[in-house]
């Protein structure tokens, strides 16, 4: 049997910048007119966007790396939302006129930031033409976009791929063949309530996180059988938290973006790891009757708590925004992760990239091992 191997980016706002850091450590093992070495590409909210454009480039590992490397390197706030206070003010009048109409006079999705800037950057960034001609010539099997349906409770998997691939459909979750555009990725990255959803085919979607019961369907559906996933989940707080007083709001959503962003993805590669042990107990007959495969994972995460990383940055995150984080009890000193998903700010994911090289470097022989790179370079 060939071997596809797939790449998984989940989410994790600003988060994701950690994953360049890890690719740019894989990409320094191949020479450099090499394709990239996924034959899928999976990605969900800000992972999406990192994958979308890793596709757009599959055809050249390097030059796709060294493009996101300069992207995130040189990032603002007001590249993803508007963070002046005018604008701010502005848009928050406007969400409150909103809720003030009537249904059916308002149809606009609300949210608390506006992220205009960030359409206008992936129109600016992104070729999506470029996703069917690297599909063509064989640079890139599949991508897939993860989004979470409001409207039905379903999480969509919108895929570019080989003409051989069905569309498919399981227990809340549907794969279907899409020409992808900047309204699925920012559909994928609408944070519930931080960003507003967007209207696809009569639908409204948000975050591809919330409704993703199982994060690693899509890449087995495309026919992978080795999954390389980058995972935002940092160490974080080892030790129960005693409250003297209720739980700030803060928290809470911190909480909720954490488990939102995190959890669904370390439970699915939890099962995964059953069923492999399972496979491994049944004859290969058996296996090809039932349709079951193992999948060989491989999975990097942060050495450090991503959470703390973003509070050493906190100053840099722009005044109009730190002032409206204080009125739900977020500041530097809060125990809450919000700041380390919304600090789009190069200092911090700087930072976020040299960890995520170092961690990948600290384990280069796995992944050389992993990728079978010594009879590929």
């Amino acid at each position: 049997m060939s071997v596809s191997i797939a790449l998984v980016l989940g989410g994790g706002g600003a988060r994701a910048a950690y994953q360049i850091g890890v690719l740019k450590a894989l990409v320094q093992c191949y020479p450099r007119n090499h394709n990239v070495p996924f034959d899928i590409i999976c990605g969900t909210s800000a992972g999406a966007i990192n994958a979308t454009s890793l596709a757009t480039h599959a055809s050249c590992f390097h030059l796709a790396i060294k493009k996101l490397d300069w992207v995130w390197r040189h990032f603002e706030t007001d590249k993803v939302y508007r963070a002046s206070i005018p604008q701010v003010l502005r848009h928050l009048g406007r969400m409150a006129i909103k809720g003030l109409q009537g249904d059916k006079v308002s149809t606009d999705a609300s949210s608390l930031l506006d992220n205009q800037p960030l359409r206008e950057l992936l129109n600016n960034l992104i070729d999506f033409k470029r996703i069917d001609r690297n599909i063509s010539n064989n640079a890139l099997k599949a991508i897939s976009i993860d989004a979470s349906c409001y409207n039905n409770s379903r999480s969509y998997s919108f895929y570019q791929g080989n003409e051989h691939i069905d569309d498919w459909q399981r227990a809340r979750r549907i794969g279907i063949r899409s020409l992808l555009n900047t309204e699925h990725l920012l559909a994928s990255s609408a944070i519930p309530m931080v960003f507003p959803s967007i209207k696809l085919n009569q639908a409204y979607y948000g975050d591809g996180s919330v409704h993703q019961l199982s994060p690693l369907s899509s890449p087995i559906h495309l026919g992978a059988n080795k999954i390389f996933v980058i995972n935002l989940d940092s160490p974080h707080k080892h030790f129960p938290i005693e409250f003297e007083y209720h739980p700030k709001t803060a928290t809470i959503a911190g909480h909720l973006l954490d488990t939102i962003f995190s959890d669904t993805l370390n439970s699915d590669l939890e099962r995964l790891q059953r069923v492999n042990n399972t496979v491994s107990k049944i004859s290969l007959q058996e296996r090809e009757a039932l349709n079951l495969r193992h999948i060989e994972t491989l999975v990097i995460k942060p050495s450090q708590d991503l959470s703390r990383i973003a509070a050493r940055y906190y100053e840099d995150m722009p005044f109009a925004i730190k002032t409206l984080l204080k009125f739900i009890g977020v500041n530097r000193q809060s125990d809450s992760s919000i700041v380390s998903y919304l600090l789009f700010e190069k200092s911090y994911t700087t930072t976020l990239m040299d960890l995520g090289y170092q961690d990948a470097m600290d384990r280069i022989d796995e992944i050389k091992q992993f990728f079978d790179i010594s009879t590929t370079t």
